[in-house]
């Protein structure tokens, strides 16, 4: 079966080629940083208008890459959510459009969800259910429960800030270019990481929920003191013993909650999704700490936003209800696990 994918949920448009929800024939994603770094950060507005102009060449490349014709096409994947509503939105009017011309059925994807089922296409050796989902991206950072592919129970979420987004709030205190989670950890290699005594937030009654303002707030009282106006004129060694004190706490925080809920729900595998992902020394800490836990990563270029997911979780879906959602589908900005 090929599945056309599409992702439209930010600032990344991608479209993909796979078979049988496995084998990537094409994947093309294009970014949109050059656009919105002058910001620091993505405009909606103007991330919209960059998907308006590149959907349908982008669309063209990922089918010429898979030396595919429209007719060899069997089912359409569409990110639907979670996401910005007018990048959502054309994503999934361009899916229904392609439903409609060429007559086949199409399927919304849980980009969330769509994350996790990256690791999976990641790996040849399969996954033992249950496992412990863990999302770490700019939007969302959650803690779940896999059942199996498609079946999840939330376990646990951030209460404010996500851990990608944390990131880039801190690199933007330190005065870095824009994506800042790249730009921390670097900065963080020459730091040492014990300087700065920051800590986690913790939710009350609820241990496997996650917390970062506070953590961005102690970055930012370290940089303009307690009023958060005033300069403490930190020399260029001490914002690297920042940025990797902020990295180690927030990084060590994830460990230990991932660990803990892995122990209480019986699960013998992690599996990793989002772009955050990609820090080595997450995956270090993970690796050092893990023991018997089998960890999932997904690879190069599956870690951030694209359609190679949306269309291998998308076939998945499409097998399991034996049909595709109808065109009334609705783009939704926000959306939980249950």
């Amino acid at each position: 079966m090929l599945v056309l994918g599409i992702e439209s949920t930010c600032d990344e448009t991608g479209c993909a080629i796979v078979r049988d929800g496995k084998e990537i024939l094409s994947n093309v994603v294009s970014s949109q940083i050059d656009l919105h770094e002058q910001y620091g950060g993505v405009v909606p507005e103007l991330a919209c208008r960059r998907h308006i102009d590149i959907m349908i060449p982008v669309m063209r490349q990922a089918m010429e890459e898979a030396n595919a014709d429209w007719s060899d096409i069997d089912l359409i994947a569409v990110a639907h959510a979670p996401g910005l509503i007018g990048a959502l939105l054309i994503g999934l009017q361009t899916a229904k459009a392609l439903a409609i011309a060429l007559q086949k059925p199409f399927i919304g994807v849980n980009h969330i969800e769509a994350h996790l089922y990256a690791a999976l296409m990641s790996h040849e050796t399969p996954v033992a259910f249950p496992a412990l989902g863990v999302i770490l991206s700019g939007g969302h950072t959650s803690l779940v429960r896999m059942e199996n592919v498609g079946r999840y129970v939330r376990i646990g979420q951030t209460a404010d800030d996500a851990v990608g987004e944390a990131f880039d709030k801190v690199a933007k205190l330190l005065g870095l270019p824009y994506p800042g989670g790249p730009q921390v950890e670097t900065l963080a290699l020459k730091g040492d990481p014990d300087r700065f005594a920051l800590r986690a937030g913790q939710v009350k009654g609820r241990p496997f929920d996650f917390s970062f303002s506070g953590l961005k707030t102690g970055v930012l009282y370290a940089l303009k003191g307690q009023n958060g106006k005033s300069d403490t004129g930190l020399s260029e060694q001490e914002r690297c013993d920042l940025a990797a004190s902020f990295q180690k706490t927030a990084l060590q925080d994830i460990l230990r909650k991932t660990l803990e809920a892995a122990r209480q729900q019986d699960c013998r595998s992690v599996v990793f999704g989002g772009g955050v992902t990609s820090n080595q020394a997450l995956r270090r800490l993970f690796q050092e700490n893990a023991g018997e836990l089998a960890l999932y990563w997904p690879s190069t270029g599956l870690s951030l936003d694209n359609a190679a997911m949306i269309a291998g979780l998308g076939y998945h879906l499409y097998q399991n209800r034996g049909k595709g959602d109808p065109l009334d589908l609705d783009a939704i900005t926000r959306i939980k696990i249950n």
